[in-house]
């Protein structure tokens, strides 16, 4: 007996076309993006599943608030007596950017990481001093 994901007979067609060569899907399904206005604030509600918190890096640049993330490959899964049929988990490294302006400082940005949802609280501010320097903001 063979476990193999079962296939329609117009399958072919679907996985031809979802190559990467006719549509570039690579990190388009991740990072997935809730923003909410409230009255005082911003919040950005990221799907992060499968991430740890050390592996997740925030960082704000030139009115740039940059999101990049990182998970590493199980390669164990992989030996002399098993071999992968089928990889459907993403491994390696997914990043977003926002632009937030240039009146946003790191010390006002709060983020938190919470059953693989990266929450982020951004002030509403008025115009302030430009920064061209990289800030980096802590996860609790």
């Amino acid at each position: 007996m063979m476990l193999v994901p079962r296939k329609s007979s117009f399958d072919l067609f679907d996985d031809f076309f979802d190559d990467d060569f006719f549509n570039n899907r690579k990190g388009k399904d991740l990072m997935k993006t809730d923003i909410i206005e409230k009255k005082d604030k911003y919040v950005l509600n990221i799907d992060l599943p499968g991430y740890e918190k050390d592996n997740i890096n925030i960082s704000l640049n030139n009115g740039y608030l940059n999101i990049t993330a990182k998970i590493e490959s199980d390669n164990d899964e992989s030996d002399s007596d098993n071999r992968i049929l089928r990889r459907e988990r993403f491994y390696g490294e997914a990043s977003r950017s926002f632009y937030l302006g240039e009146d946003i400082k790191e010390e006002d940005i709060e983020a938190e990481f919470k059953n693989g949802i990266l929450i982020i609280d951004i002030p509403k501010k008025e115009l302030e001093d430009k920064k061209d320097t990289i800030k980096q903001i802590n996860i609790k």
